[in-house]
């Protein structure tokens, strides 16, 4: 009887490792499948047809599915790495921070490219961190990175076809 107690309790625990550690690495890699681009900027300060040295590798977020997991679960993004959320159409757009655990900056882009708004976002928060007019895109970095870039609102980036 202590034999069975003791595989129903190792099946149970090696049951139990194999559901968190999907869990955690898969909801890490859920939407590593995404399309990635790499996006350079214009900052307003050196012209309009001069593009600067930043860029930014992002996963591009387009079907309602990967807009609403979003970042979600995440336990890191690296420098110069994000994510491009592409909507069909201009509207005022509220991100939230439910489930993710890496502060984040986002950036507010209207259909030309040109940045509208730059937020801060804390990990885990339910407030909403609305942009301040109608918008196409928004794409998140770790926190911090369009300071260190001096990117700022005003700047453009440069979306090809999307």
């Amino acid at each position: 009887m202590n034999f069975r107690r003791n595989i129903s309790g190792l099946v149970f625990f090696f049951l139990a490792v194999f559901i968190l550690g999907a869990f955690d690495c898969g909801a890490e890699n859920a939407v590593s499948g995404l399309e990635k681009r790499l996006f350079s900027f214009v900052k307003t300060d050196s012209g309009e047809f001069a593009t600067s040295q930043v860029t930014v590798m992002a996963e591009i977020a387009r079907e309602e599915r990967e807009r609403n997991t979003g970042l979600m679960y995440r336990r890191k993004l690296p420098e110069g790495k994000g994510m491009l959320f592409v909507f069909e159409r201009d509207q005022i757009l509220s991100f939230w921070m439910k489930n993710t655990f890496i502060p984040l900056s986002i950036a507010f882009i209207a259909s030309d490219g040109r940045i509208i708004n730059i937020r801060d976002m804390e990990p885990q928060s339910l407030s909403a961190v609305k942009s301040s007019r109608s918008v196409r895109y928004a794409l998140e970095v770790p926190q911090g990175w369009f300071i260190r870039q001096g990117i700022r609102e005003g700047d453009r980036i440069i979306l090809g076809s999307l």
